[in-house]
Parts: C-alpha cells; sequence; structure tokens
C-alpha cells in the first residue's frame, strides 16, 4: 500500500491568534507521527513553514510546490523530500491536488480561499471525491460557512455543496477524521 498524502492549504502568514500557529504545528507533527506526506505550497513562512517544519522534525515526508514566482516571497523551502518549482500558480494546484488523496485548510487569506473553492466547485462537478477537511481554529472559518449557508439558502448551489468539505474545530479532530478516511 503507497503512502497516503494530505494536502495542505493555509495562511502564508502566521495570523494574529498564536492558536493558529498550535494547529499547524500539531496537524505537521500529527500527520509525520501516521506515516501521511504533506503536500503543501512549499513556502518557508507563515502557517506553510510552520506545518513543513513540524513534518520535518518528527521524521515525516514532506513534497511543496511552488511557481517560480513565489520562490522568493514565499521564501521556497528547498530542504523538503520533494521540491518541485512550476511556471503558474493554477499548475501548483493542479499538481498539488493530484498528489494527495485528502485536502486540509487551515486559517490563511484569499489564496488559501482560492484553493478551497477550486478543490470544492471541482468536487461539486464530480471531478473528484476526496475528503476536505476545514479546520476552524478559534471559529476562523464560521463566518464562510455562513456565507455558503447563505449561498444554498439564496438558490445558487444545491444543498450537497455544504456536505463537500467537513468543518472541524481543531487539528486533533482533523487527524482523527483522517485516520478514519485512511484506515
Amino acid at each position: 500500500m503507497s503512502q497516503k498524502s494530505v494536502c495542505v492549504f493555509c495562511g502564508s502568514r502566521p495570523g494574529n491568534d498564536p492558536a493558529y500557529t498550535r494547529d499547524a504545528e500539531a496537524l505537521g507533527v500529527g500527520i509525520a507521527q501516521a506515516g501521511l506526506r504533506l503536500v503543501y505550497g512549499a513556502g518557508d513562512v507563515g502557517l506553510m513553514g510552520t506545518v513543513a517544519r513540524s513534518v520535518q522534525t518528527a521524521g515525516g515526508t514532506t513534497f511543496g510546490v511552488i511557481p517560480q514566482h513565489l520562490v522568493d516571497w514565499e521564501v521556497g523551502k528547498t530542504d523538503l523530500t520533494s521540491y518541485v518549482v512550476t511556471e503558474t500558480m493554477h499548475e501548483r494546484k493542479k499538481v498539488m491536488f493530484m498528489n494527495c488523496d485528502a485536502v486540509v485548510v487551515l486559517p490563511g487569506g484569499a489564496g488559501s480561499l482560492d484553493e478551497l473553492f477550486e478543490v470544492l466547485t471541482w468536487r461539486q462537478l464530480g471531478l473528484h471525491k476526496k475528503p476536505i477537511y476545514i479546520v476552524n481554529t478559534n471559529d476562523y472559518w464560521s463566518k464562510l460557512m455562513a456565507l455558503m449557508d447563505h449561498v444554498v439558502d439564496s438558490g445558487f448551489a444545491d444543498a450537497s455543496l455544504l456536505e463537500f468539505a467537513t468543518v472541524v474545530p481543531d487539528a486533533a479532530a482533523t487527524l482523527a477524521a483522517l485516520k478514519t478516511d485512511f484506515s
């Protein structure tokens, strides 16, 4: 059986709540301890760097994908198990998604939202059935979930949209769900 991989989308900044960093660290350690491979955006800053360093410190494997134009901005983390440089953001997302078995979204900004909505749209269109977990650390994503309810309530999506992503409260709940998915 090949190693399962988890794609983590998250901020290239740490955010202003220490709980975001704690969940990123816990998720990284848990990914490594579960024998899973981290797939992520190959940055060494913000929550991205925190997750990757936590996986590495715990002895896990990492697969980073970064577009050339972000190598300096996001400080490309070249000491990963695998490090891929793409030409575009679109190619980055495609390579990340094609190399994972599940998606986890930690707190983040516009890039994390873009990544989440792309994989959510692909799921809605029936292009994949990979689990998607939204880690709602200290209710970070609660307003987003209210917006998604509003989209459904306003008739712009079927209620099934809300079933394509599972909201979990923290890294521990995410890791427990992944264990169930991969067992």
